[in-house]
């Protein structure tokens, strides 16, 4: 079931987030963020945030907002997280879908993915999968914390 965060939902899906910045994989966030900022960043400053639950567990979230404003206001972005127990359930997937649907409902015309990391080749494969394109490659944008500085690419969608 997808629906709106709570505070409650946040708090239970923190360790997950709370991995996932740590991890520095996949989001350019800083590893020491506090449950406040990290609630500011993903509930308040979007324009909505969603959770996939299931049996009453917090499994994934995504967020949508707007991605810049005045002439470019009606291209949003979004981000999405997952549970480790969750991976390959194809949740991710949902939660896209989701967002496409609420995005359209909330007058966007086309979705953006500003820095999907290169070496998120799952997440990479998914995108390509439901309609996004690699629309530019930045170099040497991420710094991965295994495999050191890897590309980033900008991933787009017209979802009408």
């Amino acid at each position: 079931m997808i629906r709106e965060i709570t505070p409650q939902d946040f708090q239970s899906f923190w360790p997950t987030f709370s991995s996932v910045i740590q991890a520095g994989e996949t989001y350019a966030f800083d590893a020491d963020m506090t449950v406040e900022q990290s609630y500011q960043l993903w509930c308040e400053v979007p324009l909505k945030t969603f959770v996939f639950v299931e049996d009453d567990v917090v499994l994934g979230t995504y967020y949508i907002k707007p991605n810049a404003m005045g002439p470019s206001r009606h291209i949003c972005n979004c981000g999405y997280m997952v549970s480790d127990q969750a991976r390959g359930k194809g949740i991710a997937r949902q939660m896209c879908e989701h967002s496409q649907q609420v995005a359209v409902k909330l007058g966007f015309k086309a979705m953006q993915f500003n820095s999907v990391v290169s070496s998120n080749e799952v997440a990479v494969k998914l995108w390509q999968k439901l309609g996004f394109d690699i629309i530019g490659t930045i170099p040497k944008a991420y710094k991965h914390p295994r495999m050191g500085y890897v590309d980033s690419f900008v991933m787009y969608k017209w979802l009408l």
